[in-house]
């Protein structure tokens, strides 16, 4: 998810989408603790999704 994909979204859209994302790194995380992940750097991106979700919120 890029900033231009974010600058369309209403910020209700952006918190639910937020809340999304946490949840999927959540489960990522444990399912990784218990067998290692394919790509680990999955786990990066969707933290990284989850700071520019948070930053656009905090922005408006």
């Amino acid at each position: 998810m890029k900033k231009v994909d974010l600058k369309g979204l209403n910020a209700e859209q952006l918190s639910q989408q937020l809340t999304e994302e946490k949840q999927r790194l959540q489960k990522m995380k444990f399912a990784h603790a218990i067998t290692p992940i394919e790509n680990p750097r999955r786990i990066t991106e969707v933290r990284k999704v989850i700071a520019r979700l948070s930053t656009e919120i905090a922005a408006r």
